[in-house]
């Protein structure tokens, strides 16, 4: 117990945790961030067993109280975190060192920035954060984890930890953002001739195929077996294996996230009921995030189509600010994704590697803050006339 009555610990499920106290951490509007989303990933088995992603959340109580919640995992690989620490843990295994296990605040294969902490109403931010960095520097002197690392947290919480001590670390992604068009239309006029006329003729070649968006209530268990069905055949091609996502945690989203999922389906216009590409999406409170892909076949112009045409029209059609399509693809800049800066938050056990490290972060910081630039400037919008 620390002298602010703020005791820290494990729990290994999220549904340890009751509905309504879960409910007063999190802001459902966020649905990462809900009970469901990680219920359906431990339920389902894509994460514990033998996944190499162990639940393993931190918690806070004050007396009987949990007044705060850190979802995590304990990591034995670095695989489905998308910031990807891989050159440091081969340093670390050429002295050799241990490298796992480590501790991730993250969202499993899912490199979303949104709420790595959630606290009751009225809990000291501050209080709770020197309470959880104390208890993690704990763990890794006592030998627990050899690192914890915050992957995608909010601009204002990664500020709080790099004052608590964590070495921040940055990542690039690409942000459609809604400048209040009217329709696609409208969206394609802002942008340079030769970008309109490349969308034009991405948008042409998908005419022979049945486009539909379909919401989670309308989606029914044929639906659902042709989308898992896409999702690992895209996964077995690219990777040699399934996917992350098993069926059962698919199905278990089915059930308790209908009204946050939104999905892009490409039907064959010979057999109207076989979906043959798919993305599914989830809606937040102001953002549509992208998230899964499958087709049956490769086909770019259908992958540009349901992975960011379809999104777009989606959030100008209903009003939504964002639409978040997803990790890496600079592809994305050409069709008016912006890029924007991602955070990371780290502390490591002290090794002769330490000062390596913290080196490395700050090289790779400012290699992005150019590249950032170069990005910015090569978005297809045209020029504002002043």
């Amino acid at each position: 117990m620390t002298d602010d009555g703020l005791k820290p610990g494990w729990l290994h499920s999220v549904n340890d945790i009751a509905k309504p106290d879960w409910q007063a951490l999190f802001d459902n509007a966020h649905p990462f961030s809900r009970q469901a989303f990680l219920a359906a990933l431990e339920q389902g088995g894509s994460v514990d067993g033998n996944s190499g992603w162990h639940s393993q959340h931190l918690a806070v109580w004050q007396g009987e109280q949990l007044v705060a919640l850190v979802p995590g995992y304990l990591k034995t690989h670095s695989y489905g975190e998308y910031l990807f620490d891989w050159q440091i843990a081969q340093a670390y295994q050429q002295l050799p060192l241990a490298y796992y296990p480590k501790w991730v605040a993250a969202l499993p294969f899912t490199p979303v920035t949104g709420p790595r902490l959630g606290m009751r109403q009225g809990t000291d931010q501050h209080a709770v954060l020197h309470v959880v960095c104390q208890f993690l520097k704990a763990e890794l002197n006592q030998g627990k984890l050899y690192s914890a690392q915050w992957l995608y947290p909010e601009a204002e919480l990664a500020t709080s930890l790099a004052e608590q001590g964590l070495w921040l670390r940055y990542d690039v992604q690409f942000l459609w953002q809604n400048q209040h068009y009217k329709d696609f239309n409208d969206f394609l006029a802002r942008l340079n001739s030769r970008k309109r006329k490349q969308i034009a003729k991405e948008r042409a070649a998908c005419t022979g195929l049945s486009l539909q968006t379909l919401t989670g209530e309308q989606l029914t268990d044929n639906h659902w077996r042709q989308l898992i069905r896409c999702y690992q055949a895209t996964y077995l091609k690219r990777s040699g294996h399934h996917g992350y996502i098993t069926p059962q945690s698919f199905q278990l989203m089915a059930k308790t996230m209908a009204t946050q999922i939104v999905v892009f389906a490409a039907f064959d216009s010979q057999q109207p009921q076989q979906i043959v590409a798919a993305a599914l999406c989830f809606r937040g409170k102001d953002a549509l995030y992208g998230r899964y892909w499958g087709a049956l076949e490769h086909n770019d112009y259908l992958h540009f189509e349901l992975c960011y045409y379809q999104g777009i029209e989606y959030c100008i059609k209903q009003g939504l600010s964002f639409f978040d399509a997803g990790a890496q693809g600079e592809h994305k800049l050409k069709r008016g994704f912006a890029p924007v800066l991602r955070y990371g938050a780290y502390r490591f056990a002290d090794t002769p590697l330490s000062a390596a490290i913290q080196g490395y972060f700050k090289q790779e910081h400012q290699h992005l803050q150019h590249y950032l630039q170069a990005a910015a400037a090569a978005l297809p919008y045209k020029a504002l006339v002043k």
